[in-house]
């Protein structure tokens, strides 16, 4: 295949629905990896003293909490590959693989393992207000508690995207 080639999609545009659905899936992290970044350049974001401190914020997880923020959000990024021709056909750029059709089941098989894991991760989360956290501020404790209720909202989407019709109003 040659450069000055234009890929076809291998598959019909997704829906409307399907496409806005996979960029505010990408836009739910957002909030909590700004925080989290907040907490990586030193600000006690909600933190006390001590429990900034506690949480080993000020050495190495820095590092972690900033290293968390990229690959979350880059993470996140990939729902759109759900919803795009790079989803389905490797950019010619990439590698060896480039221009190949990347398999459907590996990637449905992938896809759901992460949502269940998602869905695992953040359903404890629910228990947020029910917990002490002596090692925030009361309203720190709040606003954290809501940065991170939107990634609560990461489960699958029906079906994945392409080619299903619109979810009923």
């Amino acid at each position: 295949m040659s450069h000055t080639q234009q890929l076809r999609p291998a598959a019909p545009a997704a829906p409307r629905w399907a496409v806005r659905a996979a960029h505010v899936t990408a836009l739910l992290a957002l909030p909590s990896g700004i925080w989290r970044l907040l907490l990586g350049a030193g600000f006690l974001a909600g933190y006390t003293e001590a429990g900034y401190v506690a949480a080993g914020l000020p050495g190495w997880g820095r590092v972690y909490v900033i290293g968390l923020s990229v690959a979350t959000e880059l993470l996140a990024l990939l729902t759109l590959g759900l919803v795009r021709p790079w989803g389905e056909v490797l950019p010619s750029w990439v590698p060896l693989l480039g221009g190949r059709r990347i398999p459907q089941r590996p990637v449905t098989v992938v896809a759901g393992a992460g949502a269940v894991g998602l869905i695992c991760l953040w359903t404890p989360f629910v228990l947020w207000w029910s917990l002490p956290h002596p090692d925030m501020t009361a309203p720190g404790a709040m606003v954290a508690g809501f940065l991170y209720l939107p990634p609560r909202r990461l489960g699958p989407p029906p079906g994945g995207g392409r080619g299903l019709p619109p979810p009923p109003p």
